[in-house]
């Protein structure tokens, strides 16, 4: 078969899963249909419907789109089957049923952003940094029953850089992402694909690592932790949902506290963990047990993100606060 007859149905929602799509149809793929969430209500009275970065694009290449409540639905199922897909693909979106991942004749696979077995799951790039691991990747790897378990068909490899944050990592898997794609599309169409069941990779595993959903209490800086562990926490979480403290004034209420850059400086001192260290209006570390996080961009709650020296000129006695 031509890959221009092969036909694909693509499934995704965020931009993670545009640049894959895009790269399918700027190599002469043919993607018959494309299965993303359903617009979302969004603006102060969520009043406004806001397309899927998935649905724009592929819009904007007649490319007839579905967007199902439900995943099992008999007239979604229906028109998805009208569309005669002889391959399905899965970029950042929801577990699917079987009676759709089992629908076209070549399967469905899934690019995940991670090296399975580790970081099954719904945040593998966070966790990923958050465990200040030294590399990462992509896996292309057929669907089954359990998410995130079936055959491996390729992986591709990325180191972590120790001032990478989780932004910086997402947008390289991103780039090898689409690459992996069109090459596991090229051994599918060519009917030379080896997958691997992950079982065999288990041995080679000191740990296996969950990568599960991350909500606002998991963003919560646990300030007792290493100096290192809550460097890598924030940078982790950054740009987004981004880490945060209580900052604590001597007097009144607490306020929340967004951190979005910082450094770790190992030091030796004697003050209580959480306590604010102010060097002339320019600099803002925070005592960790084994040193200082000097935070660098941060943003208080209704304010903007700013760098640590303009927030410093809008507080009073910031050296009398606590963070918690």
């Amino acid at each position: 078969m031509r890959k221009e007859d092969l036909r694909i149905v693509y499934m995704g929602t965020p931009d993670f899963a545009v640049e894959s799509l895009q790269a399918l149809v700027e190599n002469g793929y043919q993607v018959v249909g494309v299965v993303t969430m359903p617009d979302k209500p969004v603006g102060r009275h969520m009043s406004e419907l806001q397309a899927s970065p998935v649905k724009k694009y592929a819009l904007s290449k007649n490319i007839p789109v579905l967007q199902p409540e439900k995943l099992k639905d008999e007239a979604f199922v229906e028109q998805l089957r009208s569309l005669r897909a002889d391959l399905q693909i899965v970029v950042a979106f929801r577990m699917l049923p079987e009676v759709v991942w089992d629908m076209p004749r070549l399967g469905t696979f899934n690019l995940h952003a991670s090296l399975l077995p580790q970081y099954r799951g719904a945040a593998p790039i966070n966790w990923a940094v958050i465990n200040g691991d030294a590399e990462t990747g992509v896996t292309t790897f057929f669907l089954t029953h359990e998410i995130d378990t079936g055959k491996i068909i390729l992986q591709k490899r990325t180191p972590i850089a120790e001032t990478d944050n989780v932004g910086d990592v997402h947008d390289r898997l991103m780039q090898i992402g689409a690459g992996l794609v069109l090459e596991t599309v090229d051994l599918i169409l060519d009917d030379k694909v080896d997958a691997i069941p992950q079982e065999a990779f288990y041995a080679s595993a000191a740990e296996l690592k969950a990568a599960p959903k991350i909500f606002k209490d998991t963003c919560r800086i646990d300030w007792q932790q290493p100096g290192r562990k809550v460097y890598d926490f924030i940078r982790g979480l950054s740009p987004y949902p981004a880490a945060w403290t209580y900052l604590q004034p001597q007097e009144g209420k607490a306020q929340v506290l967004k951190l979005y850059t910082a450094e770790y400086l190992v030091e030796q001192h004697t003050l209580p963990v959480g306590t604010l260290r102010l060097t002339g209006k320019k600099t803002l570390d925070v005592a960790v047990r084994d040193g200082f996080i000097r935070l660098l961009t941060v943003q208080l709650a209704g304010k903007k993100q700013m760098a640590v020296a303009d927030f410093l000129n809008g507080c009073k006695d910031i050296e009398t606060y606590q963070v918690h």
